[in-house]
C-alpha cells in the first residue's frame, strides 16, 4: 500500500508538471486553410460535437473539418453573419434577414424563417435547447426553435446586439454594444433581468467570454481597446486589461483558464484567469489582418479565426489594389455588409482563410 501511495503521489506531481509545462508554451498559427471565393464574413461556428467548422460568406455557407482541416462542402443559399447549431435535430441556423434552416447531416437547406430586426450574432442555449438571434434593430433578440423553425418569443433590449453566452443555468449575457452595457436575460420567462453598465473605463463591447463556474464575464471592448471583467452576480467591473485594436470576438477555456479575445488588427489576445480576481493578460499572438471573429475547439484547446484576403497583385501590375483592410468607424454597427463587421477586405473576391491557433 505505501508503494502504491508513493506512486500515486509522483504520477501527480508528473501530471502536474506537465500541465505547468504547457501553459508555458506559447499560442501561435498551427494551420491555415484557404478557399477562394466572393463576399463578406462576419462569424466563424465550431460545432464541437459533429467536429465541423461553419463560415458564412456571401450567398452561401462554407463547412470544413474541425479536426483534419479539410473542406467539406457548401450549403448553398444559406448565409449571414452567423450559425448556431442543434446537436440534437442536427438542424443548423444562419442570422440572416430571413433565417437560413439546413441539415447538418446532408448539408441541405430545409427553409427561410422570416424574423424581424436585423439579425446578427446568433447562440444555441442548451438549457432551453432554443436558437436565440441577436439584432442591430428592434427587436433586439428573436428566440427560435431549431425543431421546426417556430418563433417562440421577441425580446427587446434595445441598443445593438452583439456577441452572447449562456451560462446553461438559465441565463444569457449580451453585449449591447452601443450602449457598453451587459444584458442578462432569464432563458425561462424571457425577460431582460439585469443591464450590466461596464463604466467609463471600459469601451463597447463586441466579443464575450464567461467563466460560469466562477460567475465571471469577460467583455470584449473596443474604443478604447480593452477586456472588461465582470462579476455575473453584482455586475461590478472587476477590472479591465488592455487588449488589441477592432475586437469581435472571443470567448472562455474553462480547460485552461483562459479568456481570449480576436482583433482585426491581426493579433489573438489570450487572458489568464489565476483567480477570479487576478487576471492577466498572457499573450498577443499573431495572426492575420481582419481575423476579429473566433470560437474554440474545446476538445483540442484551440482557437480557430478567420479572415479574407484579396489576391496578390499581378507582377508589374501597379493598377491592382493591394490587400488593405477597411477604417473601422467609430459607432459602426454590424449589419450585412458593414466593414467594421466585415472580415479582411470587405466583399470582394479572394481567400477565405481559416486559422487553428494552439499550443
Amino acid at each position: 500500500m505505501k508503494n502504491l501511495l508513493k506512486f500515486l503521489s509522483l504520477a501527480g506531481i508528473g501530471l502536474l508538471a506537465t500541465v505547468s509545462a504547457q501553459a508555458q508554451i506559447p499560442y501561435k498559427v498551427l494551420d491555415t486553410v484557404k478557399l477562394y471565393g466572393t463576399g463578406g464574413i462576419d462569424y466563424v461556428c465550431v460545432d464541437n460535437d459533429e467536429r465541423r467548422i461553419y463560415v458564412p460568406r456571401g450567398a452561401n455557407t462554407y463547412v470544413f473539418g474541425l479536426d483534419d482541416h479539410k473542406y467539406i462542402g457548401c450549403i448553398t443559399n444559406v448565409s449571414g453573419h452567423g450559425i448556431a447549431i442543434d446537436p440534437k435535430t442536427h438542424h443548423g441556423i444562419s442570422s440572416s434577414p430571413a433565417l437560413g434552416m439546413f441539415d447538418t447531416e446532408t448539408l441541405q437547406k430545409i427553409k427561410s424563417i422570416d424574423v424581424p430586426g436585423r439579425p446578427d450574432g446568433i447562440l444555441f442555449e442548451p438549457l432551453t435547447e432554443r436558437v436565440y438571434v441577436f439584432s442591430h434593430a428592434s427587436p433586439s433578440v428573436v428566440v427560435v426553435d431549431p425543431r421546426d423553425g417556430s418563433v417562440v418569443g421577441t425580446i427587446d433590449i434595445g441598443g445593438a446586439m452583439e456577441q452572447a453566452q449562456s451560462d446553461g443555468q438559465g441565463h444569457v449575457y449580451a453585449d449591447v454594444e452601443d450602449q457598453k452595457q451587459i444584458a442578462v436575460i432569464d432563458v425561462n420567462t424571457l425577460k431582460v433581468t439585469a443591464k450590466y453598465d461596464l463604466g467609463d473605463s471600459s469601451g463597447n463591447p463586441g466579443g464575450l467570454g464567461l467563466d460560469a463556474r466562477n460567475h465571471i464575464l469577460f467583455a470584449m471592448c473596443h474604443e478604447p481597446s480593452v477586456c472588461a471583467i465582470v462579476n455575473t452576480d453584482t455586475g461590478k467591473v472587476i477590472t479591465t486589461l488592455p487588449i488589441g485594436d477592432g475586437t469581435d470576438g472571443g470567448g472562455f477555456n474553462p480547460n485552461t483558464m483562459e479568456a481570449w479575445s480576436s482583433q482585426r488588427d491581426g493579433t489573438l489576445t489570450v487572458i489568464k484567469e489565476n483567480s477570479p480576481t487576478d487576471f492577466v493578460v498572457e499573450q498577443n499572438v499573431q495572426t492575420k489582418t481582419g481575423c476579429k471573429t473566433s470560437a474554440l475547439d474545446s476538445k483540442n484547446n484551440i482557437i480557430v479565426t478567420i479572415c479574407t484576403e484579396r489576391p496578390p497583385r499581378p507582377p508589374g501590375d501597379t493598377n491592382a489594389p493591394a490587400m488593405t483592410p477597411p477604417p473601422a468607424q467609430n459607432g459602426e454597427g454590424g449589419g450585412q455588409g458593414s466593414q467594421r463587421r466585415r472580415g479582411g477586405f470587405n466583399r470582394g473576391p479572394g481567400n477565405l482563410d481559416v486559422l487553428w491557433v494552439g499550443r
